[in-house]
């Protein structure tokens, strides 16, 4: 099936990239079968590059390392996702976004990838004032939480087929932080998730897209050149 978009107004996107954003919940599984489709046609040359900004109803979705006993209350519908990483709670009040690229047009560098994802997101947060950043062996946005601990903000799983990207990732903008108790999120038992409303920014997704959107350039050019390694 093809889910259909919405006016996307002023938000553009450099190159030919195509840009949906969905305008209501679209189902998980729904989603997938798009995302694989489409993956699948980027691949052959038959469709545009996407991404796509949506919201999902709550469902909990398995990556390939997922462990069962994470799983502590499947009060929603669990979907093994075929990304990469564990268990990730997707819902309402939560922005999902899927990127879909080829990489054989750019560094062809999946570490790389998944480094700008990450730097997309966290140059977003901070134009709404939440200054958030990486942590070594913790996958995911991370930023202190209103009790001063470290707590997830952000959470990234992908998968690349045939250098084509899958899946991407969810920010909190406002979701029932309740619903991430049914799972180990990401399997990191020490540390909690928050949200920009639990750290009082009240954003719109609209501001959120028109956010992230003007910073698709500066990720877009990232993705030129090999992510620099890291020096002792």
């Amino acid at each position: 099936m093809t889910i259909p978009a919405t006016d996307t107004g002023e938000l553009t996107l450099p190159g030919d990239i195509e840009l949906r954003v969905s305008a209501g919940p679209v189902p998980y599984r729904e989603a997938l079968d798009e995302m694989s489709a489409r993956n699948a046609a980027i691949a052959a040359g038959e469709a545009r590059e996407l991404i796509w900004l949506l919201e999902h109803p709550p469902v909990y979705t398995a990556g390939t390392s997922a462990a069962a006993a994470e799983l502590l209350d499947p009060r929603f519908e669990v979907v093994e996702a075929g990304r990469g990483g564990r268990y990730t709670y997707h819902g309402p009040g939560q922005r999902v976004c899927y990127v879909l690229l080829d990489l054989k047009k750019r560094a062809r560098d999946a570490r790389g990838f998944v480094h700008g994802l990450e730097g997309w997101v966290i140059d977003t947060l901070r134009d709404f004032g939440v200054e958030s950043f990486r942590s070594e062996g913790r996958i995911g946005i991370w930023t202190t939480d209103t009790d001063g601990r470290e707590a997830k903000i952000g959470a990234i799983g992908v998968r690349i087929r045939k250098w084509v990207t899958m899946h991407g990732f969810a920010v909190n903008i406002r979701p029932d932080l309740s619903h991430f108790a049914g799972i180990v999120p990401c399997g990191i038992e020490e540390f909690g998730v928050t949200s920009l409303a639990r750290l009082g920014r009240e954003v719109s997704f609209d501001a959120w897209d028109k956010a992230l959107i003007a910073r698709a350039g500066n990720f877009l050019s990232a993705l030129e050149s090999p992510c620099p390694r890291e020096t002792a």
